[in-house]
């Protein structure tokens, strides 16, 4: 059993070529509410999650404009709890989606709106300049199947005027990436992978060649493809750890160009989910966790 928790040591990655970020990140998602459809969670205790999640080494923070509900949003969370924020943060946000008239995620916007989307990330965040910018694709549908080149052509035309420092792409196939790349750099990547969800591992092997981030959007389940606990219960066992940080752990040690963004509102989760830097997995860990 672990008993380290800090974010460094999961490892670090170069973001960008540029931006040094530590692999165990935090994902900003669930600071609002624990779900779409969930109640409004206390913005003290998000304030209070991310100030400890900094303490503990967190240096890359994903987020959204769109994390939000009845008036408690993720990005005004992030800039009350750490403005002015340290020179070696890293805040990632996501544009694409718009929300409906419940406050979920449903439609996308074009490229003529995505300006308006990174002024919103800019002045609720309270930057100059956005450190990583994702374009997502396909609001909740698999990837694939649908042009990005004028939507991620609109972004890279805001990365030239300054607005924008890296680019992303989020749910996307490789066709899409293909695509995205022949227009402008691209840093990294966020689609759905974890232990038991590995349909893009070629992608991923394709991502850590090309010195781009995979930033996998449910580390620890979720979505369409939640995990199996019970699967992983022999690795747990033998590290007297957590379902959570059983996955962390996993993802942490595929490939190192993984990036590990766990979500919650909680701050014993917090704790949970850091000290995942800490377990080294061994063969007959891997070996387990591949049945």
């Amino acid at each position: 059993m672990t008993t380290n928790t800090n974010a460094a040591l999961g490892g670090e990655f170069l973001l960008g070529g540029d931006l040094p970020v530590h692999r165990l990140g935090f994902g900003a998602m669930r600071l609002p509410t624990g779900t779409f459809q969930g109640a409004v969670r206390d913005p003290e205790t998000g304030v209070a999650v991310l100030r400890r999640a900094v303490e503990l080494g967190v240096n890359h923070i994903d987020t959204a404009w769109f994390y939000r509900r009845e008036g408690v949003a993720a990005n005004d969370l992030i800039r009350r709890a750490l403005a002015p924020y340290g020179d070696d943060l890293v805040i990632a946000t996501k544009v694409g989606p718009l929300l409906d008239e419940n406050g979920v995620p449903s439609g996308q916007a074009g490229p003529a709106e995505l300006r308006g989307l990174v002024e919103d990330n800019l002045r609720t965040l309270g930057v100059e300049r956005l450190d990583l910018v994702y374009l997502r694709v396909g609001s909740i549908n698999p990837p694939g199947g649908e042009s990005i080149s004028d939507r991620f052509a609109a972004l890279a035309e805001l990365r030239e005027e300054g607005l924008i420092r890296h680019l992303g792409l989020s749910n996307v196939d490789a066709a899409q990436l293909d695509e995205a790349r022949a227009i402008a750099p691209v840093a990294a990547v966020q689609n759905s992978f974890h232990v038991q969800d590995r349909g893009d591992a070629e992608l991923l092997a394709r991502c850590e060649k090309d010195g781009i981030a995979f930033v996998p959007f449910f580390p620890l389940g979720g979505g369409w493809r939640p995990i199996d606990q019970a699967r992983l219960a022999a690795v747990m066992e033998r590290h007297e750890a957590s379902a959570a940080q059983i996955a962390l752990a996993w993802l942490l040690a595929t490939s190192p160009a993984l990036l590990a963004i766990p979500g919650t509102g909680s701050l014993d989760h917090l704790e949970e989910n850091m000290r995942a830097g800490g377990i080294r997995l061994t063969p007959e860990d891997f070996a387990a966790l591949e049945d």
